[in-house]
């Protein structure tokens, strides 16, 4: 129950103590907690007299919540037959037995754990195990297909030539003292009997632990999936390469147990010699000259946290993790050398004890162990530990060679898909356990939804269309609600663009947003300006002299156009930076190899942009004109998309951004407002969806935060209250789905019922979008036009499959509502997880597909909901506002320091563009 009783309702007169509080709070970093003065006054009016107890609806709490049950399937559209990288897996065991494993000393390395146990089973599987192949998590659990002689034993295991991680080298032999107790028997009875609807978590863990035994023991495991250059392998620069690997994963479906298989690559470092590898991280010879302070910050980012291995001892190759380089030079390195601490030079050692002279000397020594005792290291005497995994950011080059080397077409994705599945024929695990995977892809039941007809302005020729595979284009077709932009400029910061150019593609542009139906005045009210890259100055400048013409005639400055070079490194982010929360300016940005040849399809992608941001509406659904959208066009409804964008692996000080965004205008539901927050490093639950703080005055509470604020400016747009919600939400995993749920719900209605406290909150449907899953779909037949895409081989978009490969009960479904380019096409997953608004299948599968047709930005269906697509594009706006210090690759060891630091939160955006779509 939410006490209302505090909640702030303000007469006139109170106006100027609650702006006056306001500054004293301090609001300003929390971009969530803006307040609109007059909408909260007309609010409180409103409800003076009413009821100051809220009625809270229940929420769900803790792990006990039933998420909604399926309300049949869906029956809409073509029916086909559809391929799914799915394998049904059949049991003959009928009894798991777990047990629990310690080890001392404790380990926390998965890798080292599983070699220990892998020593055990080696030495004791014909004796002391009874002859059992036991699997192991690399943790804590254990399981055997039948019991083990003993229910608790303990044994002793020396592991030989042991890595240590910690910098301190290697250890000839190390002795562990494993404990096995017996923890519990696992019934698997009920599903050979087929009987799949109540698979608990621990049992689909205990099986898939087995079904990753050999996987394990053969490749290298990253996160669930297994890699090797082996099954393929490419250089992608700078001393790194991409290896081929598959995911797996076991689920239980609708259909009963299966083995989810895909293929997937992933970047690993080179193992080469360390000098080889600054050499190719640099592009250059590094002994040739000395190095740079640039050139040392980057190969200090590329070396920091590898493992290395010495090379100059012969068969002793003591392994090492790098923590830092040297500032000097090898042959200017000197240490603490004896008990009297003498100094003695790296270069004198070497020679001293190894007898070798050292080549490099150019070049600073790796640093490993701590900085309390660091051990150095010559490069040229140390080599990059083969198997790695790359976990910092790739350059635009890199990130090229590694898409074209993981795009694979279906049917050669397929074909790789099935020679994996059927390595599991004569797996001894499988075997063991009594496990049979089948040796074809599921093949389900699938049905394709047609395309929403959209309309376009009766002007044009073409008031409406029908996309075909899910694309169209503007020929003959007016933007049916064009924007206005009377006052322009442009600024260009790209030097190989003249300004007879600029003014050229400035005049194709405003001649395109024109024909396409803006109101586009096609005059600049200053002509293009050449500016160096010193984005601050450059705008202060153009922004005065603008402001000049037009503030005394009352303007203000609708769009600024931006031409920037093609490799603009922090341009982009900064100008952003300073147009979005500094100026308040709409802005459009073009690259250079774009505006020196502007390309007719290019201008109109451009003009559609610049419609959606200064207001206007690209297209609708007709069926929303028509007011026959089932669960939209009836009454009043808000569709809100959320999404939570994370710092680059290995970034530990930069925070997570939360972007929400919510529809504006009902009912053709086409203008997403957004706000965004900064919130603790990887924390997935939005925090300031709802957010209650005090009037340090009055010691009032004042309620704010995103949903709030999205609900006051959605009844300001259209004069009413919504009376249906609907939540899609991106990025939660599974494993979060009830955490997301109880706290964003709970938000959700606490934000309502400080706006309504009379009411509760109108019904609310909240779905979960997942994209980075590895359900893939391929064409049952490759040669069925009806079905298949003919351009990309992938099925057609609006393909749906709500059974087989599905949760065998919930309401979920996957939608491939796109158009694939290259390779293939991954299918979005919607899970719902709470639907008071009690939606068919249909009716949210169509919903669904036909959001994915309004994505302003082109004319192309979207791979998912446009709401949740707009949320993502803010969050990733939002973090250019973070400027430098947000940069994602750095290394981890940089921020080993940095895990408490506080939250470093966003500058608040400007007043004027909260209500507009500036972000796309």
């Amino acid at each position: 129950m939410v006490d209302t009783d505090h909640v702030v309702r303000l007469p006139l007169s109170n106006l100027m103590n609650l702006s006056l509080s306001l500054q004293l709070l301090d609001l300003s970093h929390r971009q969530a907690c803006w307040l609109n003065i007059q909408e909260i006054q007309k609010l409180s009016v409103q409800s003076e007299g009413a009821s100051t107890q809220a009625l809270v609806d229940p929420v769900p709490s803790g792990e006990s919540v039933e998420f909604p049950l399926r309300p049949g399937k869906g029956k809409l559209g073509m029916k086909c037959m559809v391929k799914a990288n799915h394998f049904l897996v059949q049991l003959s065991v009928k009894d798991l037995h777990q047990y629990r494993v310690s080890l001392k000393p404790e380990i926390t390395s998965v890798s080292l754990n599983q070699a220990v146990m892998k020593e055990l089973v080696k030495l004791y599987e014909h004796s002391h195990l009874g002859g059992l192949m036991p699997a192991f998590d690399g943790q804590h659990s254990l399981y055997t297909a039948g019991p083990l002689p003993f229910t608790s034993k303990e044994f002793e295991i020396i592991l030989r030539n042991e890595d240590d991680e910690s910098g301190g080298g290697s250890r000839r032999e190390r002795k562990f003292k494993v404990l096995i107790n017996f923890a519990a028997c696992v019934d698997v009875h009920h599903l050979i009997k087929g009987k799949h609807g109540n698979v608990s978590q621990e049992v689909l863990q205990a099986l898939d632990v087995v079904l990753r035994q050999t996987p394990m023991n053969k490749y290298t495991p990253l996160r669930r999936s297994f890699y090797s250059d082996e099954l393929g392998r490419q250089e992608i620069d700078n001393g790194l390469e991409a290896w081929c690997g598959f995911y797996q994963s076991l689920r239980s479906t609708e259909m009963g147990l299966s083995l989810n298989i895909d293929m997937s690559a992933s970047v690993f470092v080179k193992d080469l010699p360390v000098v080889d590898f600054v050499h190719q991280t640099l592009n250059k010879n590094p002994s040739t000259r000395p190095l740079s302070d640039a050139d040392r910050l980057k190969i200090k980012k590329a070396l920091i946290g590898l493992k290395i291995e010495v090379t100059h001892r012969g068969n002793i190759r003591r392994r090492y993790r790098i923590s830092g380089i040297t500032s000097e030079s090898t042959t200017e390195l000197s240490f603490p050398f004896g008990d009297t601490g003498t100094p003695k030079y790296v270069v004198q050692y070497f020679k001293e004890t190894y007898n070798v002279i050292l080549e490099h000397t150019s070049l600073p020594c790796l640093q490993v162990g701590s900085n309390e005792k660091p051990i150095y290291l010559p490069m040229e005497f140390c080599k990059i530990v083969r198997g790695q995994n790359y976990k910092k950011k790739l350059n635009d080059n890199q990130i090229s060679n590694m898409v074209g080397f993981n795009c694979k077409s279906p049917i050669d994705r397929e074909e790789d898909i099935l020679k994996t599945g059927h390595l599991y024929r004569q797996d001894i695990y499988a075997m063991e356990f009594g496990m049979k995977i089948s040796d074809n892809l599921a093949s389900v039941q699938a049905h394709v939804l047609p395309a929403p007809r959209l309309k376009y302005h009766d002007s044009g020729s073409e008031k409406t269309c029908k996309p075909q595979v899910g694309q169209w284009n503007m020929m003959n077709k007016k933007m049916v609600d064009g924007g206005t932009v009377n006052t322009w400029t442009c600024i260009n910061f790209a030097d190989n663009v003249s300004d007879p150019i600029a003014c050229e593609f400035c005049n194709a542009l405003g001649r395109m947003c024109h024909v396409s139906g803006m109101k586009f005045n096609i005059e600049p009210i200053l002509p293009p300006r050449k500016v160096p890259q010193e984005v601050d100055t450059a705008l202060e400048n153009l922004y005065q002299d603008a402001m000049s013409v037009l503030k005394p005639c009352g303007k203000e400055l609708d769009l600024l156009i931006a031409i920037l070079p093609d490799n603009n490194g922090a341009l982009y982010g900064e100008f952003k930076r300073k147009c979005d929360t500094k100026l308040g300016m709409i802005s459009q940005c073009c690259l250079a190899k774009n505006v020196s040849k502007p390309h007719k399809q290019y201008l109109a992608n451009v003009a559609l942009k610049i419609n959606a941001k200064v207001g206007g509406r690209n297209t609708v659904l007709e069926d929303i004109v028509n007011r026959c959208m089932p669960m939209v066009s009836d009454k009043p409804t808000i569709i809100f998309g959320a999404d939570v964008t994370h710092p680059s692996p290995g970034d530990l000080r930069s925070p997570s951004i939360a972007a929400v965004v919510a529809s504006q205008d009902w009912p053709e539901v086409t203008k997403y407002a957004c706000l965004f927050s900064a919130q603790a490093s990887r924390v997935e639950m939005i925090q300031d969806l709802y957010t209650e703080c005090k009037d340090p005055l009055h010691g009032k509470k004042i309620c704010g935060g995103m949903i709030r604020e999205h609900l006051l400016s959605y009844i300001a747009n259209n004069k009413r209250k919504p009376e249906r919600i609907i939540f899609y939400r991106d990025g939660v995993s599974e494993g979060q789905f009830h955490h997301v749920l109880q706290h964003e719900l709970r938000a959700i209605k606490q934000a309502w019922i400080s706006l309504a406290p009379e009411s509760s909150a109108p019904p609310i449907t909240f779905v979960v979008v997942q994209k980075r899953h590895h359900t893939r779909l391929f064409p049952y037949n490759h040669n069925d036009f009806r079905s298949v895409d003919q351009k990309s081989g992938n099925v057609i978009p609006g393909t749906v499959v709500d059974s087989d490969i599905c949760h065998h009960s919930q309401f979920d479904f996957f939608l491939l509502s796109h158009r694939g380019i290259k390779g293939t096409s991954r299918p979005t997953h919607y899970h719902v997880l709470w639907d008071e608004n009690k939606f068919k299948a249909d009716q949210l599968q169509t919903l669904t597909n036909n959001l994915c047709y309004i994505y302003s930005r082109c004319t192309r269906s979207v791979s998912y909901v446009a709401p949740a697509y707009y949320a993502h594009l803010a969050a990733f706006r939002a973090r250019f506002y973070l400027g430098h210090d947000s940069s994602s690759d750095a290394s981890s060891a940089d921020y080993t320091q940095a895990a408490d630091i506080p939250v470093r939160q966003l500058p608040t955006l400007a007043q004027n563009l909260k209500k507009t779509m500036f972000y796309i």
